[in-house]
């Protein structure tokens, strides 16, 4: 399996390294697209630089854009854009590929790959619901980084978990991030 991961300038990049961590413990072939303010934000809410992020997935230069992700001819199994700030959002949505990040995105939406997009951001305008409407339309998933609470969450870690898992079963990867609806814990 081979996933890209793109990372933006969005609060929440701790859901990026827990999912990056998770794929990497999973043994999935991971590629990271990482926006200059991501790198900044990561920096600032995590206290983690792109080295450590190098350490778990091979990261590409969101000004690459011969990177082999930003060709259909390369096979992925999708992309995950976490968090997603309505900026790169709407770029994607409107079909602006300047960068690699939302030019791979283009390109899981024209080869009909999965396209998970975590929007991060709150109260949302009419134009952020329409660009998410359209990117919706177009075949991406939207998931909000909207944590549930059945599991009983006590750490932040288990919130942020409960995410990465939402993300994780979107491809089809299987996990033991949390307990689900219906097992024994939470019944």
């Amino acid at each position: 399996m081979r996933i890209v991961v793109g990372i933006t300038g969005a609060s929440g990049s701790v859901y990026a390294y827990s999912l990056i961590r998770a794929l990497h413990m999973l043994e999935v072939e991971t590629y990271v697209i990482a926006t200059e303010m991501a790198e900044k934000v990561l920096k600032f809410e995590c206290g983690i630089g792109m080295d450590e992020i190098k350490t778990y997935a091979k990261v590409l230069s969101n000004k690459n854009l011969f990177a082999s992700v930003a060709s259909g001819s390369f096979k992925t199994d999708g992309m995950a854009i976490i968090p997603c700030s309505m900026n790169t959002l709407g770029a994607i949505a409107n079909g602006v590929g300047d960068t690699l990040l939302s030019r791979t995105a283009s390109v899981m939406l024209k080869e009909k790959r999965r396209l998970v997009v975590v929007p991060r951001e709150t109260p949302l305008h009419l134009i952020h619901l329409e660009n998410m409407t359209r990117l919706a339309r177009a075949g991406a998933d939207i998931m909000p980084a909207s944590p549930g609470f059945y599991h009983h969450p006590k750490e932040i870690w288990e919130l942020v978990n409960f995410m990465v898992a939402r993300v994780l079963d979107a491809f089809g990867i299987e996990h033991f991030l949390m307990e689900r609806w219906g097992e024994k814990s939470a019944e």
